[in-house]
């Protein structure tokens, strides 16, 4: 299936890519996709990212104060 680059931007960068490695446009965004996928490949997922916040999150002490509708109505600016 043919990709079909539409976006200016993109075009200048696969333009440039190409020179600076003397190949076809075609080429540079094969090159330029691999390496990103690489790159992508050995980092933990964004979930994974945020586990030690959820932790805190998870283990945090409660403070006694009550969460009802009149809580949320002043958080929200509504007396």
């Amino acid at each position: 299936m043919a990709l079909n680059i539409r976006n200016r931007q993109v075009n200048v960068l696969a333009e440039k890519l190409a020179t600076r490695q003397r190949v076809t446009k075609t080429e540079a965004v094969r090159i330029a996709l691999e390496n990103e996928l690489r790159r992508s490949e050995g980092q933990p997922s964004l979930w994974e990212r945020l586990g030690p916040l959820r932790g805190r999150v998870a283990g945090g002490q409660p403070t006694g104060l009550a969460a009802d509708k009149a809580f949320f109505d002043e958080l929200s600016g509504e007396y």
